[in-house]
């Protein structure tokens, strides 16, 4: 972290190749493309663009942004 006012909120990005469009079920969860865990939302965006656009060419590919900061401490509101 930068300075003491930054809040360490973290995100999950990671991908894989759906079974159907239109679904969330992935066609193999060993192929999973764990792609990192991220400080803040803006990190974790720029990684998902970049492996969506480098996936464009594959319509059943598909890459997701998980706010794991929401998981570990469900009651703060204070980033919703």
């Amino acid at each position: 972290m930068s300075s003491g006012d930054d809040k360490q909120l973290l995100h999950l990005v990671f991908g894989g190749e759906l079974k159907e469009l239109g679904s969330n079920e992935f066609r193999d969860l060993n192929a999973l493309d764990i792609v990192g865990v991220y400080p803040n939302y803006q990190a974790a965006q720029a990684a998902w663009k970049s492996k969506a656009q480098a996936s464009v060419d594959n319509a059943h590919m598909r890459y997701f942004v998980v706010h794991l900061h929401r998981l570990l401490d469900p009651d703060n509101k204070a980033d919703a």
